[in-house]
């Protein structure tokens, strides 16, 4: 198995309910080590550029409107598979549907109030985590 990176951001509505620790607990706890991690408040240029793939989508204005609503804590994680085992942690987009034991069953709120992203795949990890930390933020 590859020891690989992917980026999370625990959103305005998980941090807003401080519930930062407890979503680290279960990252660390699934074996995926936090190698860089800050709380920022994304601009509305961020949040644009980092969801751009979605700009045609019709949920676009409201996406960017929720991760500029709050504060957000961005992260890079690493570990053996890490892209895929951190998808499995965090569960369905949809809470109702996430397996039990997973971040958004047991924190998400609803499907826009979702509390976690993550890398979708190796190249977007890649562009993600550079979006938000320079090589000597990330201490592997």
């Amino acid at each position: 198995m590859a020891i690989e990176r992917t980026f999370s951001i625990i959103k305005p509505d998980a941090t807003a309910r401080q519930l930062t620790g407890a979503i680290n607990a279960m990252i660390e706890k699934a074996g995926l080590r936090i190698v860089a991690q800050k709380r920022v408040r994304m601009t509305r240029e961020q949040a644009e550029t980092f969801y751009a793939v979605h700009r045609q989508r019709p949920f676009f204005a409201e996406l960017v409107e929720t991760m500029t609503s709050g504060p957000v804590v961005v992260q890079a994680l690493e570990g053996e598979n890490a892209i895929a085992a951190y998808r499995d942690l965090m569960g369905a987009t949809d809470p109702a549907k996430a397996a039990p034991g997973t971040i958004r069953k047991v924190h998400a709120k609803s499907i826009s109030e979702n509390s976690v992203h993550g890398s979708d795949a190796a190249e977007t990890a890649v562009k993600e985590i550079a979006q938000f930390f320079s090589g000597n933020e990330i201490v592997g």
